[in-house]
């Protein structure tokens, strides 16, 4: 498929695009701004205040890869360079405005919308902000928008990146539009030598191996702080099962319900188990799930600092505490790889120093969750309930859970790193205005 067939598809699509968009956003929809100009790259001329232009542009879609930028953005920061930051989610903006809120106060840092990948859309952004280069962060590659920056003579780089068996497969049907976007990038930055091959595979002419943003990731040491002296607190052993996406809360409820039918968790003193939706979009019909179940829950929101005993779950219904979760939690059940999404982000809870147990569906985060079980710091079961077996049996045995602990430490510990790599490797674009 060539560009112009690629182009004409989406204009066809864009309908159920926004539709979706709009279902997904629910209630907070106005916050996506999804048929609003910046979306079509329109801005007005008072939106170009002295120092629009020839920012350093970082793309980070989503909330995951807002987070995994983190480290990178702040290296660039420090250097005083100034920052265009794009994000395509509502969640993913809110986590950098949250993360930068000094440098953005400064004007050194500047959030937008990336536009639609449609040809006029991406110019009019291109020529609106005149970024010196464009950062792309694990696998946003865009055919209209790639080309409308090499036009103006833009470089685009591909940093962290990586790039699954089954995506590679699903790039089938716009293989010809991609494998050109993907030849353009003038730099490509892989985390492992699998991602390298496989992006080779869709037309990079050259990939380097320089590891994974997410390992350089800084938790907070006050929620770290806070989360262990609530755990302490509580009195009682936590679970955390974080990260769920759709259909996850109701299989882990349901888990939870059959173990107290059972009397494997008894009604009263029994762990805690904190339940932490991936979208914050979710959090309602999260707590409508544990309604249903009968499960007494209290609402991390809701500012009660303590669960009574007859309280099982606590709803993490709150965004930048990932940090504190994971302290308070004893282990750690990461969703998203229980149902066929692609897994989450297992390293935080890692570098958290808390033993994680994993679902089979880990294709996103491949290398990660294999080198993570191969550490000792990871367990993978097959489904919720034996999930909440596991944790339950690390709950119990003590010497297990704090090797897992320490073989999560030492293992994230031996993968810092990319940052500065990725940095060193970018000297060349970064002082620039153009190639």
């Amino acid at each position: 498929m060539t560009r112009l067939a690629y182009t004409l598809l989406l204009r066809l699509c864009a309908p159920l695009i926004w539709l979706w968009m709009r279902m997904r956003a629910g209630r907070a929809s106005g916050e996506w701004e999804i048929l609003s100009p910046a979306r079509f790259g329109r801005y007005l001329p008072e939106e170009a205040p002295p120092g629009t232009k020839h920012r350093i542009w970082i793309h980070a879609v989503s909330l995951g890869e807002t987070r995994a930028a983190d480290p990178l953005v702040r290296s660039l920061l420090s250097k005083g360079m100034p920052i265009l930051l794009t994000h395509t989610t509502p969640t993913g903006r809110a986590e950098g405005a949250r993360l930068f809120a000094d440098a953005i106060a400064t004007n050194q840092l500047r959030q937008a919308w990336l536009p639609y990948d449609f040809p006029g859309s991406t110019r009019r952004f291109i020529e609106f902000f005149m970024p010196r280069c464009g950062i792309m962060i694990e696998r946003e590659v865009w055919p209209n928008l790639i080309h409308a920056a090499v036009k103006e003579g833009i470089s685009v780089l591909l940093v962290s990146a990586r790039l699954a068996e089954s995506s590679l497969q699903q790039m089938r049907w716009a293989r010809s539009a991609l494998r050109r976007a993907y030849a353009s990038l003038d730099l490509v930055l892989a985390q492992t030598e699998d991602d390298a091959k496989r992006l080779m595979q869709a037309g990079v002419f050259g990939a380097h191996v320089v590891g994974n943003l997410k390992f350089d990731v800084a938790l907070s040491n006050e929620q770290l702080e806070e989360g262990r002296r609530w755990r302490q607190t509580v009195g009682r052993p936590v679970i955390a099962i974080a990260s769920t996406r759709d259909g996850e809360e109701e299989m882990f409820a349901q888990g939870i319900a059959r173990m107290r039918q059972t009397g494997e968790w008894p009604k009263r003193g029994g762990p805690l188990y904190i339940m932490i939706p991936r979208h914050p979009q979710r959090f309602t019909e999260a707590a409508n799930v544990l309604d249903r179940h009968e499960l007494r829950f209290m609402r991390r929101s809701a500012g009660m600092e303590l669960p009574s005993s007859d309280i099982g779950v606590m709803l993490g219904d709150t965004l930048g505490e990932m940090a504190f979760y994971y302290a308070a939690a004893d282990v750690a059940i990461i969703g998203g790889g229980f149902a066929p999404f692609g897994g989450q982000n297992l390293i935080e809870a890692c570098v958290a120093g808390t033993p994680v147990i994993i679902g089979p569906y880990m294709h996103n985060f491949a290398q990660a969750a294999d080198d993570a079980l191969a550490a000792g710091a990871a367990i993978r079961v097959q489904d919720a309930d034996e999930a909440l077996r596991a944790a339950h049996a690390l709950l119990e045995d003590a010497p297990r859970r704090e090797a897992m602990r320490e073989a999560a430490l030492r293992w994230t510990a031996a993968h810092t790193g990319a940052t500065q790599r990725i940095v060193e490797a970018l000297r060349p674009w970064l002082g620039q205005s153009g190639r």
